[in-house]
């Protein structure tokens, strides 16, 4: 297969194939799985730039494929993943997000607003981002931290870490306006432009959780500080 691939793990067969029709066009590839089984063997054996990720399978939770795929080594940690879920509940959304899903859609939905999703994620892996704090800028470095944004590449005290999209939107805006306090809703719209409605303002504080300690490293402290009743700053060491 060649273009843009795309992973589809739904045990639902009329959904699974479903969404690969919805989303059907020139340049993409579609491989499908019905089971965990299935997923781990097409994310070993292929090249895969983005997953559809039902929550619920036959043979196990889909939250361990996408532990696995964050724990991996190199960009394919940060393949972008599209969670799908039958449970309308804060906690599924919270674990989606602290593990690092970049987008969470529960059933039933809209196989268009699945696409439009879809769609915008593309153009944010393209670096076509309509937000300029999500444009393509210089690399950060100072005493403890070297990040290119641009190679996917991110040492903390000199050994790298695994950033997934939802911590790299992050990272970006926060070393962008290093010392500015950022309030919750600039970091929602910036994090998930497709509209805060879909997404609980919990989901923001598991996330900016996740990338502390993602930036931890040796020393146990991280710059991002909340700023109480205002959002959260990045403050240099020293600084």
């Amino acid at each position: 297969m060649a273009g843009y691939q795309i992973l589809i793990v739904e045990d639902d067969e009329g959904l699974n194939q479903g969404i690969a029709l919805a989303l059907r066009e020139e340049g993409l590839s579609f491989h499908r799985a019905c089971t965990l089984a299935q997923a781990r063997q097409i994310w070993r054996t292929e090249r895969i730039d983005l997953v559809i990720l039902d929550v619920n399978l036959p043979d196990g939770s889909g939250y361990d494929l996408l532990s696995e795929i964050r724990q991996g080594s190199g960009p394919r940690a940060a393949t972008p993943v599209l969670m799908l879920t039958a449970n309308d509940l804060e906690t599924d959304e919270i674990t989606g997000f602290s593990l690092g899903a970049d987008d969470y859609i529960t059933k039933p939905f809209s196989l268009m607003v699945l696409r439009a999703r879809v769609e915008r994620t593309r153009k944010r892996m393209g670096g076509q981002a309509a937000d300029p704090d999500q444009q393509e800028h210089p690399d950060y470095r100072d005493e403890r931290y070297q990040f290119s944004f641009l190679e996917m590449t991110f040492l903390v005290d000199g050994e790298e870490t695994v950033l997934s999209k939802t911590d790299q939107k992050l990272l970006r805006l926060f070393t962008r306006h290093p010392g500015q306090i950022l309030s919750r809703d600039r970091l929602l719209e910036a994090v998930w432009p497709d509209g805060t409605r879909y997404v609980d303002e919990n989901a923001l504080s598991v996330a900016v959780n996740r990338l502390r300690r993602r930036l931890e490293g040796r020393e146990k402290t991280c710059p991002i500080q909340t700023v109480y009743g205002l959002g959260y700053v990045w403050r240099r060491k020293n600084a």
